[in-house]
């Protein structure tokens, strides 16, 4: 496999065959051939890991190889928005792509001190995989493209005191936008979700049957995401979505079913059952199904007997 690791915006532009970038912590991009044929990205069969020191986002439409993420294969040709944060790797062979592409590259140092620096931590897409691209419809391709226009405009004008804000005010609505898109596409994509959240529940008992538990604890919203194959932050999305729960509140749902089951059991005490769903503390198993169910497990116990 052949790796790149970019370091800085100036490194990648001279691989890509960029001109230097104005600004050594952001770049905006619109690069569009001569002809209109696909551009080639990469045109060896190996396949290529890229990793960058700085946050990028894509629009282009692929037209034909392959996107990877460990087992994962993405494969569009509609127009997709691609996000990737510091140190995320993007892996791909033979990726041919549209004539038409947008870049934006951008520093942590360029948004420090700002708003921005804080509110993109709340954009999960940033996390996601490769395969989880935003895949813009028409109406939001156009939209999103002339917000892509503007920011660039202002970057290659003559930049004055106001420049930076004005691109950071246009690169939050940039983010606020394709944050909206996300939710619409995870809207569109119901019977897709069903299916994960399917999936996430069939894991889960398949992990309480094999008693896994008892070696390594609470399944983690990890170690589901990686049984799914894909980022933990995408599952959670999209099981909200889905039930208006994260996947942490389903997992926790999902144990407290479990308790109850166990605290029913003949002569079976509240911290043997907090032990066997893979509690250290039997007190903090007490607090979350008293969070959950509204009474602590010895009430429940209680309220069973009477029924």
């Amino acid at each position: 496999m052949k790796k790149l690791l970019f370091k800085s915006i100036e490194e990648l532009h001279a691989y890509s065959g960029l001109s230097k970038p104005e600004n050594p912590f952001f770049s905006a991009t619109h690069i569009v051939p001569n002809n209109v044929q696909p551009a080639t990205c990469e045109e060896s069969v190996e396949l290529v890991s890229l990793t960058c020191d700085f946050y990028n986002i894509s629009l282009k439409n692929i037209v034909s190889g392959e996107l990877i993420y460990g087992k994962t294969k993405y494969d569009c040709n509609s127009g997709s928005m691609l996000f990737t944060a510091p140190q995320q790797t993007l892996t791909f062979k033979g990726l041919v792509y549209s004539a038409e592409a947008f870049h934006i590259f951008f520093h942590k140092d360029f948004i420090s001190g700002t708003d921005l620096y804080h509110q993109i931590k709340k954009y999960n897409f940033f996390e996601y995989q490769v395969n989880e691209a935003l895949h813009l419809t028409p109406k939001e391709e156009v939209l999103i493209k002339s917000i892509f226009k503007n920011i660039e405009s202002e970057f290659h004008n003559n930049q004055d005191e106001f420049s930076k804000e004005i691109i950071l005010s246009q690169l939050g609505t940039l983010l606020r936008y394709s944050d909206r898109f996300y939710k619409r596409q995870f809207l569109d994509r119901k019977q897709i979700n069903q299916s994960m959240l399917s999936q996430f529940t069939k894991i889960l008992n398949d992990y309480f049957d094999e008693d896994l538990v008892a070696r390594f604890g609470i399944p983690t919203v990890d170690f589901v995401a990686g049984k799914l194959g894909v980022s933990h932050r995408y599952m959670s999305d999209t099981i909200k979505a889905e039930t208006g729960k994260t996947a942490i509140d389903q997992i926790n749902l999902f144990l407290i079913e479990e308790a109850k089951n166990l605290l029913l059991a003949p002569q079976t005490s509240i911290s043997e059952t907090a032990y066997k769903l893979g509690f250290e503390y039997p007190q903090y198993f007490s607090r979350l199904f008293k969070k959950k169910t509204g009474m602590s497990p010895k009430e429940y116990v209680e309220s069973a007997s009477m029924i």
